[in-house]
Formats: C-alpha cells, structure tokens, sequence
C-alpha cells in the first residue's frame, strides 16, 4: 500500500499545546484523541481585582471594546528586580496593567472566570514580565512537577507569547506553570510550533491566598528583532490556562476557531533605545561512555568492556539582529533516546523521528513540499536529517578480502569474511546552520554538515591450493574496508513575507556530494544529488481561506550502475514489464523528475472547514540522498469535509465529524490507490473523549506489490478503529483503543491498545501502552522468478500468506525531584511472530487470484518451515525447479534507556544516562505468550553508560 497520510482531527487552531492530554494509543491504528480540553462552566466571569501586594495599581492599558487588537505599553526599568516571583518589587508599579482576559475555549469571547493581570519592564538586557493569576480557590490549583518542556501534564500554566519581529507569524513563547516547570516554544507560520526549541531564561513562581504568580526575566539575547534604538512595537499575548476548568483565556483575544494564532496578537509598545545585544553562545561538552556487551566466542573485535570519550562543542552566534549561526564540532548525542524496534516486512525504508538536538531545534526552518490542506495523498520529506550521520551503507564482503597470506604460487579457492566490526553511524566531523529572519521579511535557513568516511575492520579467510603438492592452506588476517564515503549535505530555505504575512513566497535548494575517490562506492552511491522547488502560501478573508503549493525538481547522477539501482528501486520500479511510459535505460548516468501540489483549504470559521488538494510526483522524481521518499510516479486527488460544534451542550463539550478521500493514479493512468473515510469525536460533559473511524477502499490495481513486477489487483477491503478515554484531570487515565480490517481476500488485521497513564504524586508519572495486533496477508510477496506463465509476462511471481502477532508493552516514567533535576526511565519490550505459508503464484496481472503450490494447485512442494521447502511448479518440464529458505522467525527486543538530568546551572547540564538493547531471533513464527514475554528479558544484551556534562558560556 501506498504511504497515505490521513487526517484523525482538524488542524490545531491556536497552535498552542500545553493543556492536559488524554494519553495516546498504543496500537497501530489512525484515528487518535485530539479534542481540545473545554469547559462547562458559565459564561459569567467574577470582576474581582486585587492589587499586587505593596504596590499601588496604576493606569490599566487600552482596551478594544470589539475585542479586536489590544496594545500593552512596556516600561523602562528603574532599579532593580530580584526574580523571586512575588512581584512586590517598587519598579512593578510603574508599569501598565493588561488585564480583562477572554476565554478561547470553552465559552468563546466570554470573560475569564479568574481576573489576571500582566505587566511588562525591559531593560537593555532583558524583558521583564510579571503576571498575577488570581484564583479564589488557591488551594485547588494544579501545579504537578515535571521535567522542562514537558507535555500532557495536569496542570496550570501561564504563557508569556512575544513576536518581536512582529511580522504576525513567528513569535517565542515562555511557560510555566506554578511548580516553576519551564517550557519555551517557537512558533512559526503563524500556528505551527516547535516544541524542541530551547532558550535560556529565568522565571519564578509563588502561590498565595490569592492565586499564584510569575515572574519572567526573558535576556533580549533570547530573543530575535531589528533594530529598536529608537522606538519599535513587538506582537504580545498572554494566556492562562486553568486545568480543572479546562478554560484557555488570553489578554489579547484568540477564537478558538480562528485557525490562526500569531496573527492574533496584541502589541507591546513603549520600547525604546534597545541595542542589539551580543549574542555569542559556546556549550562545550565531554562525555565519557562505557559499552558492556555480551560474549561473542571467536569474535576478535569483541570487547567485554569497551571505553571512550569525547569532546565537542556546540556554538551560537548572532551574525545580526535576525540571523543566528548556530554550528557543532564532533557532535555527541548519548542521552538521546533509542529508536525502537521496528518488523518490516515491506519493501518500503521505516521511518524514524529526529531526536538529536542540534538538527530538531529550528528543524521547521527547513520545512517545505506541504500544503494548508487537512488531507494529502503523501509525498515526502524534502530534508530528512537523519540521513546525515546515518549508519553505514556498505557492507564487508568477498570482493573486500585480499590475497594477505596465500603462500606464492598458490591458488584461491574461496575467499571469506569471518566478523566484521563496522561502525554502528558515520561520524559527523562538523554542522554549521543560519537562521533567522530579516528586518525585510526574509527568512533565511541553510545548513551544511559533513560526516567522515568510515571503515569497517575485519577479519578474513583464504583458502588456497599449491599445484604443485595439491595441498591446502588456509590463511587467517585481518583487513579494512571502506563502507561509507566522505559526503556533504547541504540546505538552503528562503521565504518572503508579503501583504502583512498573508501572503508567503519561497524556495528551497538541497545537495549531497559524496567523495567517491573509492572505486567501490561508485556502483551502489549517487555521486551528487540536487533538488530545488519554490512554494507559496495566500490567505484571505480574515485567514480563513488559503491557497497553497508547490513545484520541485530533482536530479541525481553518478555511475551507471548507481543510477540503474535508482530506476529499479522501490521507489519507481522502471523495469515493470506492463508500464509502456517507463523503461530501464541502463546506459543512464542521471535521473531527474519534478514534483507539486496546490490546495484550497477553508481554515477557519464556527463550524465548517474543507480542503481540496492535488499533487504529483514523476516517476523520476528523487529525494533519498537527504530526504525521505516511498514513492514516485503518482498523480492524486484528496479531498476533505468537516464540521466541528464548540459550544458546550448538556451532553457534550465539543464534537466534530469528518470526511475524506484519496484517489491515485500512475503516469500510466492505472488507478493504484483510492479510500473514503468517515470519522467524529467529541468531548462529554465529564471530560471523557470518544472517536470512531470507518473507512473502505474499493478495488483498485497495485503497482508495488509484486516489486517491479506486472500490476496486481488489490482486493475490496473496509476497516473500522476507535477509543475511549477517561478524564484527563484524574490522577488515573485510561485509554482503549481498536482496530479491525479485512477484505474479499479474507486478510485481516485486529490491534487492540491500552494507556494507563498515572500520576502516583505530583512530581511521578508512569504511562503503560500494551499493545497486541494480530494479522493475516493472503499477498506477502516472496520472490520474482523467470520461466513464468505469459499471463504474468514470463515472470514467476512468488508469493505466500502470513500470520503475525504483535506484542508491545512500553513502559515510561518519569520522576521529578526538582525542575532541574529528574530521572526518566523507558523501556520498550517487542515480540513478533510471523509464519509463511500457502506458498503460491500469481495467477494473472492485474489480478488478486493465485494458483497455489501443491495439492490442489499447480506443480508439487515439499519440504517444512525448519527446513525450507522444494517446488516444482510445473512437474512435466525441467530447469524451472526452486527452494523457499525458512522464513518463519519471533524476532523478541528490548530498547530501554534511562536519563538523569540535572540543569545545575541555566543552560548547562549534567546527564547520566543507561542504555539496555537486547535481541534475539527464533527459527519458528508460533507466538507463545509465556515463553516470549519471558525470553525478551533472556535475549543477550548490550549496555551502555554515559556520563555527559556541558557548560553553557553566553556573552
């Protein structure tokens, strides 16, 4: 199947995301929870106002009668502030009062059930902001402990938002809630976010018989602006969220149906005579590791205990007001967490998500290919950095085996590889990137990064005759191959803000030259790769509408060989007999295709949103280099329907109802994906959330299931998922969630899931997601053989059926001792069984029917699962005989990591971390719960310790 991405809920419309979470599914299913946290609380706000304590109130700021924009004017500091959080300050009194907030959800416009008040100090280093959160019941505030930038919690929060381009699509958002836990997001396209974004700043927090209060001190360096040595005006908006409530109120008045949030902002004004403040940053690291791993007899690589060491260095540099160079030397990135393990048994390369700091920070700079559309057929990612620093591509083999120790004049017989020891990534010698945004409107992104060549040492084997005696001799070494060439990678992204940010314009342009001075690399790399697109962004009608696209080209070069492989990889599969427009050009040393897209979306509104997208991919069309691609040669059509009721009812707080559709063809014009879905969900009046999802997929013809092969068909098919979850402001939350499917094949897949996510205390949380999926293929493709039937253009298609079960039961939790310093363990147990069987061939193309081996069938087969098995498709003829290798196999995994953080001083850190990996694999496919569950925590395994420090230095 094509990779499809499909909608589970509307796009989030004030792109802030710090309210509490209901948990997520832990089964593999589309549909998830994703219904804002309202409230069923009257309309009716309380007018009660307080002043701070020892200070008298002065003049409130102005406010907008029609709650359209609000301006809050910031006052220079005089004398000094000692950030404590108990604004009693004398310098607090002279600063203007923002107050009269209103709620986004869930009574829309209404006034906020607690008064708050903020006010605003600068200096030439810093932005001062104090925010008094009045609540007439202060001993029921949520305030739960957790580590930095931590989500999903129940708690209160206050959101200090500043867009100090004001360009009202890019601002910096500081949180925290009333334990002192931080959170700093950067919010871009005016409701995207990047949560990973990191920034340092102080921030404290007191409750009193009042309510609670907090007080920033945010470092200008922080954060990014022109020049404001005479006078400027920033975008400013603060928010409060309040859990037991689930009320979202804001000083500056954002509909939650608004789809737009930076927009929405009001202003601060009064700042004057701030210089651009120097921003150099340096975080040097060093890093200690200790890997302890499981004997292997005769590996003489195998080290039982295995030390190194590194240093680095991280740097930030503000080149000028907008622009940041941001660069890193010998990158180390021990305390990330483990991918986990993943059972692929499709053509297709698995994903994995960026988690190495340097590359997620800004990370949606670089973003580009997408559309406003709630529904896309799926393209692919035009930067996918983990290709940078990626594993090895290459691996040791005979051809890398030299003639060391043959005696003279012998000859070789067989040539080996015993063990290898290649290195598990490529080494990343140095990254540099530029961001940020220009007083003119530009934004600006361009990386560069170059990762080593890598060699793997090994040990060989010759075998070799003297002619003379007729003896043998056996010859023992060791040796070096190359197995990854050195290779730059290189992004640039420009955009331009037009008509006061409704409109953006754009372009990208990426790179990879590798080093291929090593004959061996030439028929499997690319020599160089490039992509460029330009795109766009037009909203109108109060940003309600918008008019989205793109257009993009690729073109790759190197050997023949190299570019053979490209034209017969998944992606495109040139050589399939039945597709007259395509055609294998073995003399090729290039490949070039274009890509685009253009959407109409209705983005906002009281009820209905709606989308309408188009995209296409050529077949030559390539990103893989450095992006993330699954296919090509595809023109779709997707659309989306949706209606959604904010207003709480008797019965429910909210609810929405949804419908969508893909259709695909090839440049063939074979219809080769379609699928109409329905789905809803709502939000009781008791804070419980329920989803259901339908969906069905007609016949349509498959041009990937037999892997360059002719057209097959893919059977009428329907799938039914949904979940329940319990209210996410109790301290146990539960969620359930299923999957089923089948189609006229009998093929089926069946995914149960449950969440417990537990907060024992205020400062422990631990969330269990077990998982059991169970399915049957009727169409798992084995093999392609010649000497076939016509029907199937000489080709012997193989394929078989295959049982999986699916166990995963991860484990996380999380400890917080302070809000610098918390421990968080996770532990990801896999087991998947998978038994081949009805061994068979395609009947036809462009068919879902088999003829299947043995009695009853075609041919003979003999043999077993252990052994393997013997066919013989056609008994009165000869040579077109051939075996199937066992193939059943339990893989059982373990991924585990624990961090312990500790933020000693802002900026810098201490991490000591543990990493546990164990795998192992059983020749037979039968899942036995016991024997598995057991045998996952028996598998050998490999630890690691890392013991990091880094120290942030800014002047």
């Amino acid at each position: 199947m094509p990779h499809v991405s499909f909608p589970t809920s509307r796009a989030p419309r004030t792109g802030v995301a710090s309210r509490p979470s209901a948990g997520s599914l832990a089964v593999a299913i589309a549909a998830s929870v994703m219904l804002a946290v309202t409230s069923p609380l009257s309309a009716q706000g309380t007018s009660r106002v307080a002043p701070v304590a020892g200070v008298r109130l002065p003049r409130t700021a102005a406010t907008d009668p029609a709650l359209g924009a609000r301006t809050l004017r910031a006052a220079r500091l005089s004398g000094a502030i000692r950030i404590d959080g108990s604004l009693d300050d004398a310098a607090w009194a002279t600063a203007d009062v923002g107050k009269d907030f209103r709620q986004s959800w869930p009574n829309d416009k209404a006034p906020a059930s607690e008064p708050t008040e903020v006010r605003v100090l600068y200096d030439d280093e810093a932005l001062y902001v104090g925010v008094r959160l009045f609540d007439a019941h202060p001993d029921s505030i949520a305030s739960q402990l957790a580590r930095r930038d931590a989500t999903g919690i129940y708690s209160d929060w206050v959101h200090v938002v500043v867009d100090s381009y004001h360009d009202r699509r890019t601002a910096f958002r500081f949180s925290v809630n009333p334990r002192g836990v931080q959170k700093d997001v950067r919010h871009f396209d005016d409701t995207n976010e990047d949560l990973l974004w990191d920034a340092v700043w102080e921030v404290a927090t007191r409750v009193d018989s009042l309510g609670w209060t907090a007080e920033y001190r945010i470092p200008l360096s922080q954060l990014r602006f022109s020049d404001c040595t005479r006078s400027c005006v920033w975008g400013l908006n603060v928010q409060r969220d309040e859990a037991r409530n689930g009320e979202r109120s804001g000083w500056s008045y954002v509909s939650r149906d608004a789809n737009s949030y930076v927009a929405r902002m009001g202003e601060l004004t009064g700042l004057e005579g701030i210089k651009r403040p120097g921003r150099l940053e340096l975080l040097p690291y060093v890093s200690s590791t200790l890997t302890r791993d499981t004997a292997q007899a005769g590996n003489p690589f195998f080290r039982a205990n295995d030390g190194a060491y590194s240093v680095g260095a991280d740097f930030k540099y503000g080149v000028t007001s907008g622009l940041t160079l941001t660069g890193t030397v010998n990158p180390d990135f021990g305390q990330v967490e483990l991918d986990p393990a993943v059972v692929n048994l499709s053509q297709f390369e698995s994903f994995f998500d960026e988690k190495r700091p340097f590359f997620v920070e800004g990370s949606d700079l670089f973003r580009f290919g997408g559309t406003r559309a709630y529904n896309n057929f799926g393209g692919g990612n035009f930067f996918y950095s983990r290709r940078i620093g990626r594993p090895p591509q290459r691996g040791v083999n005979a051809g890398d085996v030299s003639d060391a120790g043959v005696p003279a004049g012998s000859t070789v017989l067989a040539r080996d590889v015993l063990y290898a020891d290649p290195p598990a990534t490529s080494t990343i010698l140095g990254a540099a990137k530029l961001s940020g945004k220009t007083a003119g409107g530009w934004s600006i992104a361009a990386l560069d990064a170059v990762t080593a060549r890598e060699t793997a040492r090994f040990e060989q084997s010759v075998e070799s005759v003297d002619p003379a005696t007729g003896d043998t001799t056996t010859a023992l070494s060791r040796g070096r191959a190359p197995v990854e060439p050195l290779t730059n990678y290189s992004v640039a992204r420009v955009r331009r803000d037009l008509n006061g940010g409704r409109s953006v314009v754009g372009a990208l342009l990426t790179g990879v030259t590798r080093d291929l001075s090593d004959a061996v690399f030439r028929p499997m790399l690319r020599s160089n790769a490039v992509t460029g697109g330009v795109d766009f962004d037009h909203t109108w009608g109060n940003r309600i509408w918008s008019l989205s696209g793109f257009l993009a080209g690729s073109r790759v070069a190197g050997d023949s060989t190299a570019i053979l492989r490209a034209q017969r990889s998944f992606v495109r599969y040139y050589q399939r007999p039945d597709a007259d427009y395509l055609g294998v050009n073995p003399s090729r040393t290039s490949l070039a295709g274009y890509a685009g897209a253009l959407a109409l979306t209705k983005t906002g509104g009281e009820h209905w949103t709606g989308s309408l997208s188009y995209q296409e991919t050529s077949p030559g069309f390539e990103l893989n280099d450095i992006g993330f691609q699954q296919s090509a040669d595809r023109r779709a059509l997707s659309t989306f329907v949706g209606y959604h009721e904010n207003t709480p009812g008797k019965h429910l707080r909210s609810w929405e109802a949804r419908a969508y559709s893909n259709h695909a063809m090839n440049f063939g014009g074979d219809n080769v994906f379609q699928a109409v879905v329905a789905a809803g969900d709502a939000q009781l009046t008791n804070f419980w959330t329920v989803n259901l999802r339908a969906r069905f997929d007609p016949q349509y013809l498959s041009d990937r299931g037999t892997r360059g092969g002719p057209l097959m068909g893919n059977p009428l098919g329907w799938s039914t998922d949904g979940g329940i979850s319990t209210d996410s402001r109790r301290p146990i939350v539960v969620t359930l969630g299923g999957f089923y499917r089948t189609d006229t094949s009998r093929a089926f897949d069946r995914n149960v899931g449950l969440t417990v996510d537990t907060r024992p205390t205020s400062s422990v949380r631990v969330t269990f997601e077990p998982s059991l999926a169970n399915s049957y293929s009727t169409g798992q493709w084995i093999t392609a053989l010649s000497g076939g039937p016509a029907a199937t253009y000489g080709l012997r298609e193989v394929f078989s059926d295959v049982k999986t079960t699916e166990l995963a039961f991860p484990l996380r939790a999380n400890w917080t001792f302070t809000p610098t310093l918390s421990l968080e363990a996770v532990a990801k147990p896999l087991v998947s069984a998978n038994r081949f069987y009805h061994f068979k061939q395609l009947h036809a193309a462009r068919s879902y029917t088999f003829d299947r081996f043995g009695a009853g069938g075609v041919g003979t087969i003999s043999g077993s699962a252990a052994t393997g098995y013997s066919v013989d498709p056609d008994p009165n003829a000869t040579g077109d005989e051939f075996t199937i290798p066992p193939l059943d196999f339990t893989q059982r995994s373990l991924r585990g990591n624990a961090v312990l953080r500790w933020e000693y001083r802002p900026g810098s850190a201490l991490f000591f971390v543990w990493q546990q990996t164990r795998d192992g694999v059983l020749g037979d496919g039968d899942f036995a719960t016991s024997r598995d569950i057991r045998g996952v925590f028996r598998e050998k395994e490999r630890n690691v310790f890392v013991v990091k420090g880094t120290w942030w230095v800014a002047r």
